[in-house]
């Protein structure tokens, strides 16, 4: 939004700016804030940071946690959802002795995949559209005691409730994709998102209502830059919890909130940029793609499983990776086909936006790690030149579903739980190295407490269904 202090000051005076707020990541991928009065807005933060403890946000250990928060004038935005005009900038962390930019923070970690893209003199940039798929319940509530455990989630739109007797417009399970009003009871909703996020600088392409029937709806921006595509993920997922809240309404981009309904993905349109052309357009290649693309999907889908360890960190994310929705459950790529881990859209084939897509992510990622990890594995295929159509990924361009067993066990699969994606990333992470862009430290911390908090967490817990199951063995 602003080129230089002088002109973020002089908008702080236009606009009656009462407070600062300045948003940062922690390493899972949640932003914290810390909030000056507008008077302390100086040249000095510039230089200087917002001291924070990194260790209570995962980014150092306890012994050492002091660090400084620096914001980036580029990223401001009036904050719509406070009573004081607020002015809110998305920050970056930095050693607090040296004030040098801090190696483990996420946003410095995603900067860095795209200058080790610049000099490898691959591309000028590359470009990304995350798809934001997201529920949208009128509440929520959970326990998790060690005799009672359970969680309940109430939509208005759902079937469930036509007992209890409404006005009839309920939407059926799976049948929410593009649904009407009145059964679409979420288009204001959406409506205000999109117009405070085109406020903030996001631009939004649309918005619709998914296939998932109890409220999954989908806003899609167009192709931006990575380190301001994963900046827009930021701002997406917090606009849509607070507008939600501000409707007594709550929103969650957890992958699989409901059994047998549509989970919610992150997909990832990728391109890379020379010249503002698509360097993965070619007219004679397969779908329009070059040689280059094809190497990077052979990228892509080679370290797939090891990927998946960060674009889809949570138990969670593998109770949508299972067959029978549009969620990809093996690797391999295809055009238009909505089971690959790799699509190519039909509708995408020109020079201008040449591009295809990585559908497994999901929302729990931190997202400038997962669009860094990307990168990565699409430029470890491009210098080896992984052929993807050698190695095994495809095309597959029919339903693989209704091949035969035998047929289907010859595409790898990908991961089917949280474990198995750390152990792939444990044994395949030396792309993830080049460049300076992570170190292995930081990777095994990052193994460690994923394995040790969440996948075993889980694990070791019994679930609700095995009651029904099991107790009257």
């Amino acid at each position: 939004m602003f080129k230089s202090f002088v002109e973020a000051k002089q908008f702080v005076l236009d606009q009656d700016v009462r407070m600062v707020d300045l948003k940062y990541a922690d390493l899972w991928g949640r932003w914290h804030h810390v909030t000056v009065p507008a008077s302390q807005f100086t040249p000095l933060l510039l230089e200087e940071g917002i001291g924070f403890d990194a260790s209570s946000v995962g980014l150092k250990p306890l012994k050492a946690g002091d660090m400084v928060i620096v914001p980036d004038l580029s990223t401001g935005f009036l904050d719509p959802f406070w009573d004081a005009p607020t002015l809110s900038f998305i920050c970056s962390a930095r050693e607090a002795d040296t004030r040098v930019d801090f190696p483990r923070d996420p946003r410095n970690i995603a900067r860095r995949a795209e200058d080790y893209l610049r000099e490898l003199g691959i591309a000028e940039e590359s470009s990304w559209g995350p798809e934001y798929e997201f529920y949208v319940f009128d509440s929520v509530a959970f326990e998790n005691e060690i005799h009672r455990v359970g969680y309940r989630l109430e939509s208005s739109e759902g079937m469930w409730k036509s007992p209890s007797g409404g006005l009839g417009h309920y939407i059926p399970m799976h049948g929410g994709y593009h649904a009407h009003p009145p059964r679409d009871s979420l288009y204001n909703l959406r409506s205000e998102m999109c117009l405070h996020l085109e406020a903030m600088g996001v631009p939004i392409k649309y918005h619709h209502h998914e296939v998932g029937g109890p409220g999954q709806v989908e806003i899609e921006p167009p192709l931006m830059g990575l380190l301001q595509s994963a900046d827009a993920t930021m701002k997406v997922k917090y606009v849509a919890k607070m507008t939600a809240a501000a409707h007594n309404q709550t929103a969650t981009f957890m992958p699989k909130p409901l059994f047998g309904e549509a989970g919610n993905g992150m997909h990832f349109h990728q391109m890379l940029v020379r010249d503002g052309l698509s360097l993965f357009y070619d007219p004679e290649g397969y779908a329009g793609l070059s040689q280059m693309a094809l190497h990077y999907i052979g990228g892509l889908l080679s370290h797939g499983p090891a990927l998946l360890a960060l674009t889809n960190p949570s138990t969670n994310s593998f109770r949508r990776l299972v067959p029978g929705y549009e969620a990809p459950v093996n690797l391999f790529f295809s055009v238009g086909n909505r089971s690959a881990a790799v699509r190519i859209p039909l509708y995408a084939n020109n020079p201008n936006d040449q591009r295809f897509e990585f559908r497994p992510p999901d929302a729990t990622c931190n997202v400038y790690l997962a669009v860094a990890a990307q990168l990565m594995a699409g430029l470890d295929g491009i210098l080896n030149e992984i052929d993807p159509t050698e190695a095994g990924f495809g095309p597959f361009d029919s339903n693989i579903f209704t091949w035969s067993e035998a047929e289907r066990k010859k595409i790898k699969g990908l991961p089917t739980s949280l474990g198995e994606a750390l152990e792939a990333l444990e044994q395949d992470h030396e792309f993830l190295l080049a460049g300076g862009v992570m170190d292995a430290e930081f990777i095994q911390d990052w193994i460690q407490y994923k394995m040790t908090h969440e996948h075993l967490e889980v694990r070791d817990r019994p679930h609700p269904y095995e009651m029904a199951l099991y107790f009257d063995v």
